[in-house]
């Protein structure tokens, strides 16, 4: 705080009061004129008459001049000065607060009279800078060197500091406070920027501070030690203050709590919350409520309290912070305990159940409810629906409200078997409720004051997905099952018509005629197959060759072709993610995926648009956000195939998978490509879900699973490794091999024209074959040729004893026998059946006659 005056100092000039630099220099040129005109004068004063009149003349002349030339270079001023700088002076001179202005050199060049007052200077020379005053006390060196070094490079800055006494000499004893301010400033009579340091004492504000301080502490320590709990919360219920007694019933210490660290959710038990969150104060106002709920002490227990709770909402209507006086319910005289307990365990029989409970009226008012009804109808009715006698039928979806009525009629007649109610709320479709109406046996009054009826509500949205869910998951199982079975019948039929072609392609060249028609035929069947494949793959049966594989690198390679694809009216950019996991999947399956949702994509988008293909790795954790119930946590490598197209609509949406399902006109989409990808996704382990918005884009998210490699199992010394199943693939016929042969093959196919075509393929290649339609009679055919057989070709699927079966039974006979299997299904389908380690090759339907000629060949070389 500033001293009264006690000295006579006066305070030094104030800069613009100093001699303006260069006034000395032109003093000189003054009398320098002077002179001269006096010479010049005196040499030429004979040539103009009267010595005296020329004389004065010439000295007013000079005069003149003189001064006419000090007015231009600014000796002489001919305005007077403006009398601003005496009232900055006098204004500065009033301050309380000490100033002192000092040049770049520390010299100073303006001290205040409180500043001469505050350091006891009596004049001018004893003067000195806050350096040289504070610089041996250890308590304000630092803060002054500090603002110094700051005001060097141009910046200010604010300083305080304790001292055990007055900077003052000769005061008394005692404890002050100061606090400084630096600031450089410029003025135009300086070429180097000037220094202003302010000090204040602020002894007196501070002790204002300290005795406001002991007034809190003895307020919090009421506050803490009251017989009640208190604490406050913000408006995100974040607990900002607790008292003592409140922290000791909770188990809560004290020592280690900082505002926001406990949330209401963490000490509210049960269903409580619900209850707090439905107390709203109305735009400007503030709300009390008086609530009774458990809450949860640090040891697990329930702890009975009443709330006496009250909350404030701005003028917009955002609800603020809440302030609540806590009551132990386990304690007070008023009630006996027996008393207090019952009510305590009703309480919180009461609130804790899973089921929403209402108490309502003859004319279906509400009277009263617990807190999951509070929790389940929020968005419809608040606390306050209990005070106002809300009608129960506006949490009822308008077109059940019929139903609900007939109900409570019901129950007003006291009938026991009222059937429930399947609805959904009023302002959110997707949200199922079923209501269960009771009738109140006795006690109703004839007023309707009472409860004429009792409602139990539960949500049922869950089920209905789940149920929904259900029926999508066996419609597409039996959708599979009859792709599957269609496959299969056609894939004996193509590859009957498939080989037939190619028994005519022998005999007729390329100039014959019927040469074009029948490689029609061939293309045909080719295309045919095709589609086959396709049902295949939804079916989850076609033939998968998984590899480990890294998706950055099966990206990256598939650009190129994404790029031709969609063209260069659409921008494609496909996004990494860092250190993907390996995955283990049908590379060529995997991009047929890839290629299949950029076509959509690239259809969605006539006008052009981005497409972003994004890749990353995917943890258990992280499953829950995506809220799909069908996904497992698991560790996943998650592919994104996004755009900016049309958009799907949400009836179509749920099709979308289906077989031969499509939006596009007819002869430009089979509707197989999606259920294809489904079906790859599937049998590879993952999952796949679609998000869409119309106008705006859809979404394709691919959950492919993390491979993690198979600890290899230490073979002992001696021992040999286990052999394992690794079916011989179908593949292009080497052009230039010879596929020729004299072995004997045992052909086993129920199919006549299928069984034929193999017989015709193989005989022409020099063979010896001997055919069976079944599984029996290829037994019977094997004994009769006494076991003389090489290779076996078989079909999976036949009556009586299917392909497996007559393989288990052959290798009884004969260990080392070579086996094929002849299928229009994956071998996944019953290798899976077979012992691990079985070896055999195996031959997809449809097949040409090259095929099965390599495939023989292949197999009885190695």
């Amino acid at each position: 705080m500033a001293k009264e005056n006690r000295s006579d100092f006066n305070p030094l000039p104030i800069v613009d009061d100093v001699m303006r630099p260069g006034a000395v220099t032109r003093l000189i040129i003054f009398i320098i004129v002077l002179i001269g005109g006096a010479f010049i004068f005196g040499i030429f004063r004979d040539r103009f008459g009267n010595p005296f009149l020329l004389g004065l003349l010439g000295v007013l002349a000079m005069i003149g001049v003189g001064y006419l030339f000090a007015t231009a270079i600014g000796f002489v001023q001919i305005a007077p000065r403006s009398g601003g700088d005496e009232l900055s002076k006098a204004f500065v001179d009033s301050m309380q607060q000490g100033l002192l202005v000092t040049d770049a050199r520390g010299r100073i060049i303006y001290a205040n009279r409180a500043y001469g007052d505050m350091t006891g200077a009596t004049s001018a020379a004893d003067l000195r800078t806050l350096e040289g005053l504070l610089s041996d006390l250890p308590e304000a060196s630092g803060i002054v060197y500090r603002l110094s070094r700051g005001l060097k490079d141009g910046q200010g800055g604010d300083g305080e500091f304790r001292l055990l006494q007055s900077i003052r000499p000769g005061e008394a004893a005692g404890a002050h406070w100061y606090r400084i301010r630096a600031r450089s400033f410029t003025a135009p009579s300086h070429r180097q920027p000037l220094q202003a340091w302010q000090l204040a004492d602020i002894s007196s504000e501070r002790a204002e501070q300290e005795r406001f301080f002991l007034d809190l502490q003895k307020a919090i320590d009421h506050l803490d030690h009251a017989p009640a709990g208190f604490f406050s919360a913000d408006q995100d219920g974040r607990v900002t203050y607790v008292n003592a007694t409140l922290a000791e019933w909770l188990g809560i210490d004290l020592a280690s709590f900082t505002p926001g660290s406990i949330a209401l959710d963490d000490i509210v038990a049960g269903d409580g919350m619900a209850l707090v969150r439905s107390v709203k104060a109305d735009p400007g106002t503030t709300r009390n409520a008086v609530i009774d709920l458990d809450l949860a002490t640090s040891k697990g227990a329930a702890l009975p309290v009443r709330f006496m709770h009250r909350i404030t909402a701005s003028r917009e209507g955002q609800q603020g912070p809440t302030r609540t006086i806590v009551l132990n319910r386990a304690e007070g005289e008023d009630v006996s305990a027996e008393l207090r307990a019952s009510e305590v365990r009703f309480t919180r029989f009461f609130n804790s159940t899973p089921m929403a409970i209402a108490g309502i009226d003859q004319q279906g008012r509400i009277l009263r409810t617990n807190a999951p009804f509070v929790s389940l109808f929020s968005s419809v009715v608040d606390r306050d629906a209990v005070d106002r006698r809300v009608r129960f039928d506006t949490v009822i979806h308008e077109r059940d409200r019929a139903a609900f009525a007939n109900a409570v009629e019901k129950a007003v007649q006291r009938q026991a078997d009222i059937p429930p109610i399947d609805t959904v709320l009023p302002d959110n479709e997707e949200r199922h409720v079923r209501f269960y109406v009771n009738a109140i046996a006795e006690g109703a009054g004839d007023d309707g004051a009472e409860e004429a009826a009792i409602v139990y509500a539960v949500e049922t949205t869950e089920q209905k997905a789940l149920e929904s869910q259900m029926a999508q998951s066996q419609k597409m199982q039996a959708v599979g099952q009859l792709a599957g079975g269609i496959a299969h019948d056609f894939n004996n039929v193509l590859t009957a018509i498939i080989m037939a072609s190619d028994l005519l392609l022998t005999s007729h060249r390329p100039s014959d005629p019927s040469f074009p028609d029948i490689m029609n035929i061939k293309q045909n069947a080719n295309r045919a197959a095709s589609l086959v494949r396709q049902l295949l793959a939804f079916s989850r049966r076609q033939t998968l060759r998984p590899e480990v594989l890294n998706l950055t690198d099966v990206l990256a390679d598939l650009r190129m072709l994404l790029a031709r694809l969609v063209g260069n009216d659409i921008s494609l950019k496909i996004d990494h993610g860092r250190d993907l996991w390996p995955i283990k999947a049908d590379i060529g399956q995997f991009e047929q995926v890839v290629v299949n949702l950029a076509v959509n994509a690239r259809d969605a988008m006539p006008g052009g648009g981005d497409l972003t293909v994004r890749t990353r790795n995917l943890t258990a954790e992280e499953c829950a956000r995506y809220g799909y119930r069908e996904l497992i946590a698991a560790d996943y490598v998650l592919v994104e195939v996004g755009d900016t197209g049309t958009g799907i609509a949400p009836d179509v949406l749920k099709k979308i998978f289906e077989p031969f399902f499509t939006t596009k006109e007819v002869g430009k989409g089979t509707g197989l490509g999606l259920s294809m990808v489904y079906g790859i996704v599937k049998q590879t382990g993952g999952f796949i879900f679609c998000d869409s918005e119309v106008g705006k884009g859809t979404t394709f998210q691919i959950f492919l699973p993390r491979h993690v490699p198979e600890a290899k199992p230490v073979v002992e010394a001696g021992a040999q490794p286990a052999t394992d199943v690794a079916p011989a693939p179908a593949k292009a016929p080497d052009q230039n091999k010879d596929l020729s042969g004299s072995a004997v093959v045992l052909l086993v196919e129920d199919e006549d024209a299928v069984r034929m075509g193999g017989m015709r393929a193989l005989t022409s290649r020099g063979y010896k074959v001997h055919e069976a339609s079944s599984g029996v009679e290829a037994l019977e055919v094997f004994h009769e040729l006494e076991g003389k057989v090489d290779i076996v070709v078989s079909d999976v699927v036949m009556p009586e004893m299917d392909g497996p079966t007559l393989l288990g039974e052959l290798r009884k006979l004969q260990p080392d026998i070579k086996f094929i299997f002849v299928s229009g299904y994956a071998e996944d389908a019953f290798a899976k059946n077979l012992p691990a380690d079985q070896k055999f090759g195996f031959l997809p339907k449809p097949f040409s006659l090259k095929q099965l000629a390599t495939v023989v060949k292949d197999v009885l070389e190695s």
